[in-house]
């Protein structure tokens, strides 16, 4: 089959490989689309730093790697003893695999396990490939009113919205949104459904903050020609209640604390290259939080937690997800026409979604 492998840094090759053998907890489904997530970008500019170089820990699985974790696609194939799931199922896949059995997982909180093997990553199967092989405790079954492709939306979606939820945002607050990559858009959508009073929305590349607009922002700031805290300051009392940051660089981070009013929140959910500095004096003497947003509820938690609800949502169609994808690429022209295109500051793309 066909399958973008990921050998290091810049280097994505389109490839003929074997398909994985399905075992008997696991489907194989026939991938029909499958996002670029900024994760993907971070690595292919960055990496390898979540693909093992040398053999996976648990899954013994080291570079060339198949990448992509926002994927979605029909079961043709599944092992002996899977009985939740029938061939020719729409699903989307829950790529996070926990290991059942650190402090955190014994807690309730598998997002937070330090064995994490995922899907994409480092199992030997990613979304960008003609097909792949997941466990079946990973796959979510889509139901008739949810198209497969919107099924790849799914994963970003829930992203957005645990990171609301771990914000503590209340209906009424005033929020800011600082990076509106299509992570800080899912951001703003959710809390826009969750019942912000007011939104704004920093943000350099104009296409995105249009973008931002049309999810639900009630002000878009450009923090090239704008100083976006002053900005924010002048239309709120001293500041928004809440403030997110997916940047990922030292002056977005700042921005994004010193936009909060005294006691506000703070909801970090970027991935950085190198160390973040920050004056702790605009944390200590206003009592301002802090806080991390780490992915959504891993399974078995993803069934009755953001997974869960953002198909739901799509199922009752209260999300549009017209607005977030911006381009649909042949596996082929994963390259130049997905990566290249979106590490480019003027592009005009938000979510490139590959259709192998």
């Amino acid at each position: 089959m066909r399958a973008a492998r990921f050998h290091g840094r810049e280097d994505i090759r389109v490839e003929d490989i074997e398909q994985a053998p399905v075992g008997d907890t696991d489907v194989r489904i026939a991938v029909e689309a499958c996002g670029i997530c900024g994760s993907d970008l971070h690595e292919y500019s960055h990496g390898p730093k979540f693909t093992p170089e040398d053999s996976h820990p648990v899954t013994g699985e080291s570079l060339p790697l198949p990448t992509g974790h926002e994927l979605s696609g029909r079961v043709t194939e599944i092992g002996t003893a899977v009985d939740r799931i029938d061939v020719g199922d729409a699903v989307v896949v829950e790529p996070n695999i926990p290991c059942h059995d650190c402090l955190y997982c014994e807690d309730g909180k598998a997002h937070l396990c330090t064995n994490t093997t995922a899907v994409g990553w480092n199992t030997g199967s990613g979304g960008f490939a003609e097909s792949a092989v997941v466990p079946e405790q990973q796959v979510h079954v889509l139901p008739e009113s949810v198209s497969v492709e919107d099924g790849a939306l799914v994963e970003p979606l829930a992203v957005g919205l645990h990171a609301v939820r771990q914000s503590e945002m209340r209906a009424g607050d005033t929020v800011a949104v600082f990076g509106c990559g299509p992570i800080g858009l899912t951001v703003i959508r959710a809390a826009n459904a969750a019942g912000a009073k007011r939104i704004f929305a920093s943000e350099p590349n104009e296409t995105r903050r249009e973008v931002a607009l049309e999810l639900g922002a009630d002000v878009g700031i450009d923090p090239m020609e704008t100083d976006a805290v002053a900005e924010i300051k002048s239309q709120t009392p001293d500041g928004s209640d809440v403030a997110f940051e997916f940047a990922g660089i030292g002056p977005t981070f700042s921005a994004a604390v010193n936009a909060t009013k005294r006691d506000g929140t703070v909801t970090v959910g970027s991935i950085s290259e190198g160390e973040i500095p920050a004056d702790l004096n605009d944390i200590v003497m206003t009592e301002r939080t802090v806080t991390g947003t780490n992915c959504y509820g891993f399974p078995p938690q993803s069934f009755r937690t953001e997974f869960d609800a953002v198909i739901q949502s799509l199922a009752d169609g209260d999300i549009d997800t017209e607005p977030f994808v911006t381009g649909r690429i042949d596996l082929d022209d994963i390259t130049e026409s997905g990566f290249e295109a979106l590490r480019d500051p003027e592009t005009d793309h938000v979510k490139i979604l590959v259709k192998p």
